[in-house]
This record gives C-alpha cells, structure tokens and sequence, in this order.
C-alpha cells in the first residue's frame, strides 16, 4: 500500500482506537489476500468487488450471493469508501432467511490496489467516492440502501440484489450452484 493510498484509507478522527486498529486490521489482510492479483480472470476466475459507502448491507448481500451461488468459481471482495461498525442486522436476518449466513463479516475499507485488481467493479450509491480505473467493467447498482430499516423493507432489497447477482454471473459465464 502507498503512502497515498494509505491516507487515503485512513479512517477519520471520529472512530473510536479500537474501531481505528479493526479498519487497519482488514486493510491489512486486503493487502494480503489481494497480493500478486492482477486481475483480468485470476488463476480462471473472474474477480467481483462490491463496493458501497458503509460496506454493511448491500455490498455485503451481494457478496453473500456471489459467494453461495458462485462458490470457487470466482473470486468476490466488497468494501466501503467509510466502513461501518458492523453489519447491518436486519441485512443479517435477511440474508439468513435465505440460508446464507453473512454474520460473522465485517465493514472493510477499499484500496486502489483491491480496486485496480477486480475485473468487474459494482458500485452501490456510493456516487462519485467510488474510483474509477481505466480498463475495468463497472456497474452502478442504483439500490435502496438498508441502513435503519426492519426487515419486511430489507426482503426487497435483498431480492433485487440477488437478481442482480444471478445476472451478472450468467454475464460473466460463471455456472451457479443453486
């Protein structure tokens, strides 16, 4: 990680030391898991990030999806431009009714390294926070964001990402376990 891209990453005066060393932490095992990736269908498998403001709902519903429906067929990241505290509960409960269990993830910020490594990049209302890179695919979600809802507003929203999902694995050729 560059200087500037660390700053870029670093997470404001207003978060508490140890939600400051839980942002440093996954920004560390970002680096780690994305070392050496360099896109453009790594090792066969096409790489999908989501990304979104807060990294606790839609980005982590989607990756959810991908990760159930796609399994090792590919390689699927999601991060925030300013990761919450946790996920989203009802976003949980929602994707749980599903049978798929999202709770033991956690908000995660982006790095232009993880960005730059992705072959398609799915952004989710996080409008002009959100970077852009020359030579990747991207796509803008425009979704309902969950955050402060009850779960009977949440189903919908999960339903329409999960359709999205589907989509964009069809697109990408990838076959779906489920």
């Amino acid at each position: 990680m560059t200087d500037t891209t660390a700053a870029a990453s670093r997470p404001g005066p207003d978060l508490s030391v140890d939600q400051q060393l839980a942002l440093h932490t996954a920004a560390m095992r970002l680096r780690r898991d994305f070392e050496g990736v360099e896109g453009l269908r790594h090792n066969g498998r096409p790489i999908v990030l989501f990304l979104c403001v807060h990294n606790a709902g839609r980005s982590q519903m989607a990756l959810g999806f991908l990760t159930h429906l796609a399994g090792d067929a590919v390689i699927g990241w999601s991060g925030g431009q300013e990761p919450g505290i946790e996920i989203n509960p009802a976003a949980v409960a929602a994707m749980a009714e599903r049978g798929i269990n999202i709770a033991a993830e956690y908000p995660k910020p982006w790095t232009e390294q993880i960005v730059q490594a992705a072959d398609v990049v799915i952004t989710m209302g996080c409008g002009d926070a959100c970077p852009i890179f020359p030579g990747k695919r991207y796509e803008d979600w425009e979704l309902d964001d969950p955050a402060g809802k009850p779960l009977e507003q949440v189903r919908p929203i999960r339903d329409e990402i999960e359709r999205r999902v589907r989509h964009l694995l069809e697109q990408l050729e990838v076959p779906v376990s489920s």
